[in-house]
């Protein structure tokens, strides 16, 4: 919330919330789209506590039964939340975005993203919250609003604090702000392994590049200015790639147990996946649930350490259910006067904290 101004921290909804929403409006059919978002989000608060313990329809289309174990439960239903919010119809996109608000004024808005919705549309995506903006933007204000405008980005998996400009002008002044790198940004991490040092900065470039595999498919990756040379180990001058782009990380772990690590980091450059590529390839830490970055030349699901399934209670047959655990926790955003956003956990990230036993640092 922002602290500019002397207002108190709010935070919204978490999405285990969003999942339940989502999933009462898939199931009301090609009907549902007639309706106003407004009658739409009440009869979802209606119905949120009916179904506070009912398992997402793909789950029983997919497999015919309802899962018994606690987790496979939660995990798949967050599975199931990104697909169903691709079915929902875009009045009710914007009125969920609408209820995680977290601050605004005459220049912006701030939201809370929930996991699983891109930012950006693409092949096989119809909802994004690109698309959903100018629809947002009157429910916030009214009928002759202007669209509201992106000014950052966050992966589709990642949740947290998310800016928005009420005008172009605003837009550019805080993209210039974020391309300056005024924006203090402040990341929370679950990862695989414990960092060493436990608290450091990664400096390496990273550069996209084709992965030659059955599967070809691209990824970020490190594009290191320095090697060891195998003859004799001396660390000498790599070939650079012209096309890598300088990337710097901060990190510091907060805590530490059953194999796994909670850290906050700050990235200083905004390369895509940097800070997924950096913990994964840099100081060999994947993010929990960072499938694409767990392996370099193979599409797979993420192998977890013994301890870490058992504290999880899940077979690693079910590790490919395990969602991106990689939160945007805080902005501070120097317009004006220094805006603190900070966004609450949501509640998936905080129940894998308690049963990893990984202990939350008081703010």
């Amino acid at each position: 919330m922002a602290a500019g101004g002397g207002a108190a921290r709010r935070c919204w909804r978490s999405g285990a919330g969003l999942a339940r929403t989502v999933r009462g409006v898939c199931g009301s059919g090609r009907a549902t789209a007639a309706l106003r978002a407004e009658e739409l989000a009440e009869r979802l608060r209606k119905s949120e506590e009916q179904q506070r313990e009912a398992v997402p329809q793909s789950w029983s289309r997919s497999t015919g039964k309802i899962p018994k174990d606690p987790t496979q439960r939660w995990l798949r239903e967050l599975t199931a939340m990104s697909q169903q919010m691709q079915q929902v119809h875009p009045n009710v996109l914007a009125k969920i975005l609408k209820q995680r608000t977290l601050y605004q004024n005459e220049e912006i808005v701030v939201i809370d993203k929930p996991y699983g919705l891109p930012v950006h549309g693409g092949p096989g995506i119809k909802n994004c919250i690109a698309d959903v903006l100018p629809i947002l933007a009157k429910m916030l204000e009214n009928m002759k609003a202007e669209p509201l405008h992106l000014c950052h980005r966050l992966d589709k998996e990642t949740t947290g604090v998310m800016v928005l400009a009420r005008s172009k002008e605003a837009a550019q002044k805080i993209r210039l702000l974020f391309k300056t790198r005024q924006v203090e940004k402040i990341y929370w991490a679950i990862v695989l392994g414990d960092p060493d040092p436990v608290e450091g900065v990664v400096e390496i470039p990273i550069v996209e590049k084709e992965v030659q595999s059955h599967q070809s498919h691209y990824k970020m990756t490190l594009a290191p200015r320095y090697r060891v040379r195998p003859e004799d180990g001396r660390v000498v001058k790599a070939r650079g790639d012209r096309h890598a782009e300088r990337a710097v990380t901060q990190y510091r772990r907060l805590a530490a147990a059953s194999a796994c690590s909670l850290l906050q980091l700050q990235p200083i450059t905004g390369v895509k996946h940097q800070i997924r590529v950096h913990l994964a390839y840099g100081l060999g830490c994947p993010i929990l649930g960072d499938h694409k970055y767990s392996h370099w030349s193979k599409l797979a699901p993420q192998k977890l350490p013994e301890l870490t399934l058992r504290r999880l209670k899940l077979e690693q047959s079910k590790a490919r259910h395990l969602p991106l655990h990689l939160h945007a926790h805080r902005l501070c955003l120097p317009l004006g006067q220094p805006l603190d956003f900070v966004c609450k956990l949501p509640l998936f990230f905080q129940k894998t904290l308690r049963k990893l036993e990984l202990d939350i640092p008081k703010d």
